[in-house]
């Protein structure tokens, strides 16, 4: 399992990361997947998607990854320190990415196997705007192809690594209690997209699909603003 959910990592981060797609650019975004024994894979940091193999990812205990967020770190420095001794082999090479906190957040949620966190251009003319939670606070078509029935979660920005964090569990764990389940995608005010998924592939669909969604919002606008009929409101 270890080999395999490395591989299907790399796969995923590589496409997330293809220019054409406009996700992000340079060392931009990071991506996680489980192993299945209580650890998991993470970009490192500085690394890029677009040309990411299996020696820029680091394998972290999930358990003590979390311990950062109850943690008395103080400063940037003392989080990636408390990052890299989460490490399971820590004579490895490569170094967590400071949001590693919030993959292995969205990874211990039921049916979460990987992660993609992306700054889609699309994405982002929707949080970098004052109408983003507007935006976001209904649903534009009948039934999501992927997402389904839920609606994303919403996070005004925080800043990231440790805070940005914290402010993610501070929602996600009132989103589970009353929907049931983990979201599909999260908004990050003024940052970006994380998508949620029991595959790679998911992942993929979920962060192509929420940038076409993304491209229609912003195109409503023009015409005065979106039309949510009647299809219940994001949280």
């Amino acid at each position: 399992m270890t080999t395999e959910s490395l591989t299907q990592l790399v796969a995923m981060s590589n496409t997330l990361g293809r220019p054409e797609n406009d996700y992000v650019i340079l060392g931009e975004g990071n991506t996680s997947a489980a192993v299945g024994d209580g650890t998991f894979w993470v970009k490192a940091s500085g690394a890029e998607l677009r040309t990411a193999g299996p020696e820029q990812f680091a394998r972290v205990d999930l358990e003590r990854v979390l311990a950062v967020l109850d943690g008395d770190a103080v400063g940037e420095e003392q989080v990636r320190q408390q990052l890299s001794g989460a490490k399971v082999g820590p004579a490895a090479v490569a170094e967590p990415s400071i949001e590693t906190m919030m993959h292995a957040l969205c990874l211990r949620c039921d049916g979460v196997s990987f992660v993609g966190h992306t700054h889609p251009t699309a994405i982002n003319v929707l949080t970098c705007s004052k109408a983003f939670e507007q935006a976001l606070s209904g649903r534009l078509f009948a039934e999501d192809p992927v997402a389904g029935p839920q609606p994303p979660l919403v996070v005004p920005y925080t800043d990231p690594g440790l805070a940005l964090a914290r402010a993610i569990r501070s929602r996600l764990t009132p989103y589970i209690e009353a929907h049931g389940t983990a979201p599909k995608a999260i908004y990050l005010g003024n940052h970006g997209f994380v998508a949620l998924g029991a595959t790679a592939r998911e992942v993929e669909l979920i962060t192509a699909t929420a940038v076409k969604t993304a491209r229609v919002l912003v195109g409503t606008f023009a015409l005065g603003g979106p039309h949510f009929p009647g299809l219940g409101e994001a949280h």
